[in-house]
């Protein structure tokens, strides 16, 4: 099966060359389009709208912090990006709308391999799957040691 459009969707972190570098790998083999993906989730959702300060600045902020990380990643990457998106709500459904409004084929995630509680709880990865409009590649992360 070829893909033609992959997001790729990143927690910023410096993991996030390593599940880059997958999808950019994929998009060589694949001729496919990039478009990256990165979803800050609202503190109103985090915290249940429970929030009694006003968080307009913060979330000013996180933007502005993101579109900095997403630029150092984009200047990685061994492909051009097709877009580049931040979007504000729940993670799991903010990918699947994306990938839905963007008509991707393939969804790039990484995971963590929590265990434990992060385990009982669900991953980020488990989350964008079920329910996702199309495939989904789970890029296995291991944080490396000092």
């Amino acid at each position: 099966m070829m893909y033609s459009r992959i997001l790729l969707a990143v927690d910023l972190t410096d993991e996030s060359i390593k599940v880059a570098n997958k999808a950019v790998a994929l998009c060589k083999a694949t001729g496919a389009e990039l478009t990256i993906l990165h979803v800050i989730e609202s503190l109103n959702y985090a915290y249940g709208g429970d929030v009694p300060i006003d968080i307009t600045d913060i979330q000013a902020q996180l933007q502005e912090t993101a579109k900095e990380r997403i630029a150092i990643l984009e200047a990685q990457l061994d492909v051009p990006v097709q877009e580049s998106c931040i979007s504000q709500g729940g993670i799991e459904s903010e990918i699947h709308r994306i990938a839905e409004e963007k008509r991707v084929d393939l969804i790039v995630v990484g995971s963590h391999g929590r265990h434990g509680l992060a385990l009982l709880l669900g991953s980020t990865a488990n989350g964008v799957l079920h329910g996702a409009p199309c495939d989904v590649l789970a890029v296995k992360v291991i944080k490396d040691k000092d």
